[in-house]
């Protein structure tokens, strides 16, 4: 199944969802989104860069090393900050890192009416289906 069809289903599952979005952290790039209204390129492109600052701008990565140094774990790859809900005027952002690849991340973006519990729910079970797509 391609990404691009693994966001819309999944889309269909969380609740309220009005986007989706897979982003590389690695190489900066947006590999796909579906969104039910249009938006220019520029703040498409954007998205991608503002999930890599989120996850691993240079002060979450101090966060991250001092954490891991703390628990002596210095050496590790792991990363502590799996999830991140963004609350909006109008909007639910939520934000997950994959399992299977670290440096990617799925983002629902649902009306802020949605049930948060159904929304996180939801988002977490479809991960799985639209990582086995890339």
């Amino acid at each position: 199944m391609s990404l691009d069809k693994a966001l819309s289903d999944a889309m269909k599952t969380v609740p309220e969802c009005v986007a989706a979005a897979y982003v590389d952290m690695s190489s900066g790039m947006l590999l796909a989104v579906k969104t039910l209204d249009s938006h220019p390129q520029e703040v498409l492109d954007m998205v991608a860069a503002a999930t890599t600052d989120m996850f691993q701008g240079p002060t979450v990565l101090q966060v991250e090393e001092s954490f891991k140094k703390s628990r002596g774990n210095e050496d590790s790859d792991h990363h502590y900050f799996q999830e991140f809900l963004v609350f909006s005027d109008n909007l639910i952002h939520c934000f997950m890192r994959t399992k299977t690849y670290p440096d990617h991340v799925l983002t629902f973006v649902t009306r802020k009416s949605a049930n948060i519990g159904m929304v996180l729910a939801k988002s977490r079970m479809a991960l799985d289906g639209v990582t086995d797509a890339v």
